[in-house]
């Protein structure tokens, strides 16, 4: 029974999740819970809708993942004093962790078609 653990997240579904988390309601049901189990469902079933098949582990652990890896970078580049390296979807986490609203161009996509508007990647994923 394969429940694709360890498969890789493609870059269409990091942006889904991405999106999904940039929303304003799952931002405030993340913020200071503990106990998140539910709102990781939500954001799976939310993925399902946009044909993406994940569950909710998978979520946490690829949002866990996205979080962890700006912090590092975030506190090198501190350290360091100038960018030496930096991360996929790094100016869409900073934008969602520094509480900016994401817009067309911060998600890098070469075609504006891909996106109908900030909130909507179905167009995208189908």
């Amino acid at each position: 029974n394969d429940t694709g653990a360890g498969k890789h997240w493609s870059d269409n579904e990091v942006r889904a999740l991405i999106n999904i988390w940039s929303d304003e309601k799952i931002q405030q049901m993340l913020e200071g819970a503990t106990r998140n189990k539910e709102i990781f469902e939500e954001i799976a079933r939310r993925l399902m809708k946009r044909g993406i098949d994940r569950d909710w582990k998978q979520c946490r652990t690829k949002y866990k993942n996205l979080k962890y890896e700006y912090r590092a970078l975030q506190k090198e580049n501190d350290h360091l004093g100038n960018p030496r390296r930096k991360m996929r979807f790094y100016d869409e986490v900073d934008s969602i962790l520094r509480r900016q609203p994401l817009g067309p161009s911060s998600w890098g996509c070469e075609s504006s078609s891909l996106l109908s508007g900030t909130k909507n990647f179905s167009d995208e994923i189908k």
